[in-house]
């Protein structure tokens, strides 16, 4: 369901501070979880110890992917649960002595700082090699610092979907929107019939992040946005601005967003969700990333398709429809006790053998272009996932996951207090570009 192994509270400082912290943290996340595999093969008497942010479903689901390693290997594969810092806790596991072998990391600026820190082994020539033939580039680019392939896009998230009750839409006569006047005409009609369009989770800064980079991305443009990503791009430049005046049009309608934005800055992103999907809906519509349907399918007994739908986040003016995604890269640590078994795992990781392990359990979706459809769960998982390949190298990954922490991972700061000012008052979209800004070159350092 959840979003933390794609947007966690992120240590995303440079990579002296987060050496720093291996020096002074300690192990977080709990106790190893129970092994799996082993037996006869290769790797027979060989343990790969994995460590991730992921919990409950996640976890369980990611174990059977290592079950089928440790089948077709011999090795016995641990896992290890990082909590969310995941900066913190592999710094204090290499300090310690005790660096597991591989580890999924959840953030592009993350992965850049432990390559940056010396901390990590190259993508060996056969994961490379493989990657290459099932991920679009973008993957490797993402997975690539200062030239040098060490980041394998194993797990995908697809950002640019809007969830929604059909009961609600049927009511009130309306269709799937096709463009960004449309979702706005739609909304206000679904409002007018007795339920306001959107749940918005203001409490939860990231979710206004996400809001931002689908209009920005469809509106600006890719180029623009990797240049905004990179803070190569001053975000007082006028592109900025006229996405947030486009943003504003949601966030100042009483009718758009349920409860007004004092009812939003109190509602999670758990608790959008339950407006629209729970017992007493409240809302008609909720924006976020593909997992909202693994919510709506474990907490209120929806299915995804039938009474839990979505629609791509439609095209802003004359932009495309834009692709959002985060995602989970395997790397594996130089200092690990079992690096080269590492690697074997991150070469099976890449095969869609790997991928269709999770696709069928649910609540996944890869970026291969090699992993079947009928290896997916049901039809909505099939359907976001092929829309995430068929992206290609127009898929754009999450800009604030891109930042550093101060600007665009911190709670009560940066990127993400500034678009909470802004649900709360949106009339004046240049202020607010000055102000990100300001934060933006004070964590960028430029």
């Amino acid at each position: 369901m959840r979003r933390a192994s794609l947007r966690t509270l992120r240590t995303t400082g440079a990579a002296g501070a987060v050496l720093a912290l291996a020096l002074t943290a300690t192990a977080c996340g709990g106790d190893p979880a129970p092994g799996s595999g082993g037996g006869s093969g290769e790797l027979a008497g060989t343990t790969v110890t994995v460590a991730g942010v992921w919990t409950g479903s996640e976890q369980k689901n990611f174990k059977k992917v290592l079950d089928a390693f440790g089948a077709k290997t011999g090795a016995k594969t641990v896992f290890v649960p990082s909590g969310d810092n995941v900066s913190t806790f592999v710094g204090s596991k290499i300090e310690g002595g005790n660096a597991p072998d591989v580890v999924l990391v959840p953030q592009v600026g993350v992965l850049k700082q432990f390559a940056e820190a010396g901390w990590l082994e190259p993508l060996s020539e056969k994961t490379s090699a493989t990657a290459a033939g099932n991920l679009a580039p973008v993957w490797k680019t993402y997975g690539t610092v200062s030239g040098t392939y060490y980041g394998l896009y194993f797990k995908a998230a697809h950002k640019s979907t809007v969830w929604y009750d059909p009961e609600a839409l049927s009511q009130a006569g309306v269709a799937e929107p096709k463009s960004w006047d449309e979702l706005l005409a739609a909304g206000r009609t679904v409002a007018d019939s007795g339920r306001p369009a959107f749940a918005v989770a203001g409490e939860d800064g990231w979710t206004l992040t996400d809001w931002f980079e689908n209009v920005y991305l469809s509106q600006a443009g890719p180029e623009k946005y990797d240049r905004l990503a990179r803070h190569e791009l001053k975000w007082t430049d006028p592109s900025v601005v006229t996405a947030l005046t486009t943003l504003a049009e949601v966030f100042k309608d009483k009718r758009l967003v349920a409860g007004g934005a004092a009812e939003a800055l109190r509602t999670d992103f758990p608790g959008s969700v339950e407006k629209v999907f729970g017992p007493e809906p409240k809302a008609a519509m909720v924006y976020e990333g593909d997992f909202v349907g693994g919510v709506a399918r474990d907490e209120y007994d929806r299915k995804p398709g039938e009474d839990a739908k979505f629609f791509a986040f439609p095209p802003v003016g004359g932009g495309k429809a834009p692709v959002v995604s985060g995602g989970d890269a395997a790397v594996v640590l130089k200092d690990a006790k079992n690096a080269e078994a590492g690697m074997r795992l991150l070469e099976f990781l890449a095969t869609p053998e790997a991928a269709a392990v999770w696709a069928g359990a649910g609540g996944f979706l890869s970026p291969n272009k090699d992993v079947k459809p009928e290896a997916y769960a049901d039809d909505t998982a099939r359907a976001t996932a092929a829309s995430l390949v068929a992206a290609g190298d127009s898929v754009r990954f999450d800009m604030s996951d891109q930042a550093p922490a101060a600007f665009g991972g911190t709670k009560g700061a940066g990127e993400w207090k500034l678009l909470q000012d802004f649900l709360r008052d949106p009339s004046d979209p240049a202020r607010t570009a000055a102000e990100l800004e300001k934060a933006a070159a004070k964590a960028y350092g430029n």
